[in-house]
């Protein structure tokens, strides 16, 4: 039976205005709950340190647990609360717009109604991802003179971090995408294996890929890194990521021309050779069938509607905005 966003209880709140970017963390007791009928403008992302807390958009809801990314895109009604049983919910959280490259990171964590859920992130990890989110609540703080400030000491900083200059944001985004990089490539695909884990093997040579797309890389060299045959390698990553390590690559290729087009003024041709693409020709080719546009277009639309106000979907055309109250 489909669970509604508005089954939940509690004052509407109202989205986040705007135009910034946003982060702070929060340790809430039972009975903290958010409530927008009509979601937000931006999109929010979520890393539960500790606790639990149910987060639902539209008709899907996800609980988070500590170690889990748990992302809201805009323009669904969502409610987010303290888990029912939970003594508390202590997490990281942003509101800002989403770049066009993350969409590719984070499409097979979606879980519907623009809900995506990263989870099995390594125990390893957790530490360097919340240090990423501590170092984007301080890197929103910098006014661009001197040295970004530190982050704040442990354990909790009280208060919320509004990134108002550019160099601000862009430092802030980084850093998100930092977050999004590490707790999606290192999480477990759901049902891989009877344990429902990616070997470890597998996971190295994906990311190797993630790492640095523009490589010449092979099944073949990818094996010799992670001691493998070919065969074995390309028959577990088919099997455990659902798709070929060749395939891998070219979606990582693609992400990273998105990135460079959206972020740099390279010329198409440089954009081409540092993602890994021989010929510019079929590096336009395969860009339009991925994002519907040539890549000249793609950039051009996309500086359009840089600064806009937008409810698009991950990877296309994101929402913008963060919130600048001290309740997220």
């Amino acid at each position: 039976m489909p669970v509604d966003a508005e089954d939940l209880p509690a004052p509407a709140t109202p989205g986040p205005p705007a135009g910034l970017v946003t982060v702070g963390c929060l340790d809430e007791p039972p009975g903290y709950a958010v409530r927008r009928p009509v979601g937000a403008r931006s999109w929010l992302f979520t890393w539960t340190t500790a606790g639990r807390g149910l987060l639902r958009q539209g008709g899907t809801a996800a609980e988070a647990g500590a170690g889990e990314l748990v992302v809201l895109g805009p323009g669904v009604p969502h409610h987010y609360a303290v888990a029912p049983g939970a003594g508390h919910w202590a997490f990281w959280w942003v509101h800002c717009q989403a770049r066009a490259a993350w969409g590719g990171w984070l499409r097979p964590s979606l879980l519907g109604d623009r809900l995506y859920a990263v989870r099995r992130v390594p125990r390893e990890l957790w530490p360097r991802v919340t240090g990423a989110f501590r170092r984007m609540h301080a890197d929103a703080r910098w006014a661009g003179e001197a040295a970004p400030p530190g982050p704040e000491p442990e354990p909790v900083p009280a208060r919320v971090a509004v990134a108002q200059g550019a160099a601000a944001r862009e430092l802030a985004l980084s850093g998100l995408e930092e977050v999004i990089v590490l707790a999606t490539a290192a999480a477990a695909a759901p049902g891989a294996g009877a344990a429902g884990r990616v070997d470890p093997r597998v996971r190295r040579a994906a990311a190797l890929l993630a790492a640095d797309p523009g490589a010449a890389h092979t099944v073949e060299s990818l094996a010799a890194h992670v001691a493998l045959s070919p065969s074995r390698l390309a028959h577990l990553f088919a099997e455990q990521l659902g798709q070929s390590p060749m395939r891998a690559l070219r979606d990582a290729r693609l992400r990273h021309a998105a990135q460079l087009l959206e972020a740099t003024g390279l010329p198409v041709e440089r954009v081409a050779a540092a993602s890994g693409f021989a010929s510019p020709y079929h590096f336009s080719r395969v860009f339009r069938q991925r994002y519907g546009l040539p890549p000249r277009d793609w950039r051009a639309r996309r500086a359009g509607a840089a600064g806009e106000t937008g409810t698009g979907g991950a990877g296309e055309e994101a929402g913008s905005a963060g919130e600048a109250g001290g309740r997220e």
